[in-house]
């Protein structure tokens, strides 16, 4: 082992095949040459909202290493994930605490990743979306809770009919992971 706990975590997710990889699946990779010759190349992204970890969840595509991923000479555990209310209005706030442990013998650093999903959209939603994370240092043994403030914005998508951000009523679930694959606790809600 070196002489410092690394705790970094990937920014993106690693794909098995350039076939998990939405734009090669959907044709448009490498893309079309240019009329002119030229060695540029015309190319269309058209996986929309679905790229990284959430084209992986839509398509139930299990990557080599997730969005989040990370290695470490320690180990977490994660406790039950709670929100202070079960329900919450348009113009409300609830909080989301999960307790975290360092379980091994080192000191490290973890990335705790918040994601929403709703239940059921009017538009298509990604199958879970990241709306926030923090990364906690905890000595061998040491327990911290970690506290996630969900709102309106957390909960909203835009919706380009309307040209305008939309909260819909209905259920919500907040999952608390270490990657986009490596889920820990769920907890769910409704915004009325």
């Amino acid at each position: 082992m070196g002489d410092i706990n690394p705790s970094g975590k990937l920014p993106f997710t690693f794909p098995v095949s350039l076939e998990d990889v939405g734009a090669h699946k959907l044709g448009e990779y490498p893309g079309v040459p240019r009329a002119d010759g030229s060695k540029i190349v015309d190319e269309k992204y058209n996986e929309s909202i679905y790229v990284g970890y959430r084209w992986a969840d839509k398509e139930d595509i299990k990557p080599l290493f997730a969005f989040g991923h990370g290695l470490s000479y320690t180990t977490f555990e994660y406790g039950k994930a709670t929100v202070d209310k079960n329900t919450m209005d348009a113009n409300g706030k609830l909080t989301l605490t999960v307790p975290v442990t360092n379980t091994g013998k080192r000191e490290g650093s973890e990335v705790v990743q918040l994601y929403i999903r709703d239940v059921k959209s009017t538009l298509p939603r990604p199958v879970k979306e990241l709306k926030g994370f923090q990364k906690v240092k905890l000595a061998p043994g040491e327990t911290r809770n970690l506290t996630f403030t969900i709102d309106k914005e957390a909960l909203s998508y835009f919706d380009d009919t309307r040209h305008e951000w939309v909260a819909e009523p209905g259920k919500f679930e907040a999952i608390v992971a270490a990657s986009a694959t490596d889920i820990r606790a769920k907890v769910a809600f409704t915004l009325k």
